[in-house]
């Protein structure tokens, strides 16, 4: 009989070996301890995050499933249309995104208080595109009407709608679920396509929320799916190049100055006053820096000077390589300086913070080279 390849190899929680362990030992495998989603992005206030999905049951968002031969490559564009329509119905600004084969990246801001600055007829029509109910099946207008008018008529329901439309897990919520029943539908299975949470770090500082962005940006190449920015299908980074090379040409001289602001969503100010074609450079000298541990490279030749842009953000080329390179492996619930994250600590109720230590050592160095 041919052996089942989708077989797990891993250790089931009534394998012996795993039972006969020491406690300590058993208790250092597993992961870290979860907290309410609400402490590291309080529904109430305004902040950056970085997220991140993944699929369960060795399931393919996107790409070609070398067991079955199946292509998924057109999940692709299901997972970034419904970043971009999400965008423009909650309170969000979208700064950076990567969809890869089994899971998919965003950095993104939340602003509850925008959304209390909504009519109620904009919140109303705001709910009903992202969550229609009996409207996808109608065309009726005057339907529409009627229940866009029985949501205003309760103002306890139409406070929580409100809410909801600032809300990152309410976002992840209409992004992930109608992902899932399409892919299933399309699989012909039910059950998990996600798993159960979205992992999520809080940015807490604008040069965090860059760094960020560069790590999501750069995942394509990392994974040695595309060797240039503009090859890097399906990220926020080739929408940025595509939109300025289709700008008309009597545009260009404004282009060096144009402002780093989200690729859709609400509008903001510029992240650290940075200019777009500032960024597009620093992510483009990022990506040409080679690391041991890391496969993907960006193919032109290595400039012998980091950008001028880069000295605004580290005080060291490799205390910058250090945070991007180290966004999901050196830091776990938030990024930023070691204040920044002890402050985040405290607020949640712990005495440390992993990155902590990284932060301290990049800060010695720089007292000794200074």
């Amino acid at each position: 009989m041919e052996r089942d390849t989708h077989q797990s190899k891993s250790i089931s929680y009534n394998d012996p070996r795993q039972l006969s362990l020491p406690s300590n030992q058993r208790r250092r495998q597993t992961g870290p301890m979860t907290y309410p989603r609400s402490q590291i992005a309080p529904p109430d206030e305004a902040g950056f995050f970085h997220v991140v999905s993944r699929c369960v049951r060795r399931a393919f968002l996107c790409g070609t499933d070398r067991y079955s031969g199946r292509c998924f490559e057109h999940r692709r564009q299901w997972i970034e249309d419904r970043i971009r329509f999400l965008a423009e119905s909650f309170a969000v600004s979208i700064y950076s995104y990567a969809v890869m084969s089994n899971h998919f990246h965003i950095v993104l801001s939340t602003d509850p208080q925008e959304a209390q600055l909504w009519s109620d007829e904009e919140v109303a029509d705001r709910w009903l595109r992202v969550f229609p109910g009996a409207l996808s099946r109608t065309t009726d207008k005057k339907q529409r009407e009627r229940i866009a008018y029985a949501l205003i008529a309760d103002p306890k329901r139409h406070q929580q709608i409100r809410a909801r439309l600032g809300s990152l897990s309410w976002f992840m919520r209409a992004l992930n679920e109608p992902i899932a029943r399409m892919a299933n539908k399309e699989d012909g299975c039910s059950g998990r396509f996600w798993e159960g949470r979205f992992k999520c770090q809080a940015l807490l500082e604008e040069q965090a929320v860059v760094s960020a962005m560069a790590y999501v940006d750069l995942n394509p190449v990392r994974a040695k799916m595309a060797d240039t920015l503009e090859h890097s299908d399906h990220t926020s980074i080739q929408a940025r190049l595509s939109e300025r090379a289709s700008d008309p040409p009597n545009t260009k001289s404004e282009l060096i100055n144009r402002p780093l602001k989200p690729v859709a969503g609400l509008d903001a100010n510029a992240l650290l006053g940075m200019s777009e074609s500032s960024y597009l450079d620093l992510v483009q000298w990022t990506g040409e820096q080679t690391h041991p541990l890391k496969r993907g490279k960006l193919k032109a030749p290595a400039r012998k000077y980091p950008p001028d842009i880069l000295w605004s953000l580290a005080k060291h080329p490799k205390q910058w390589l250090r945070r991007v390179q180290g966004t999901e492996s050196r830091y776990y619930r938030a990024i930023g300086s070691a204040e920044a994250l002890m402050a985040k600590a405290a607020e949640i109720g712990q005495r440390w913070m992993k990155g902590v230590s990284g932060e301290r050592a990049r800060l010695l160095l720089r007292q000794q080279t200074e």
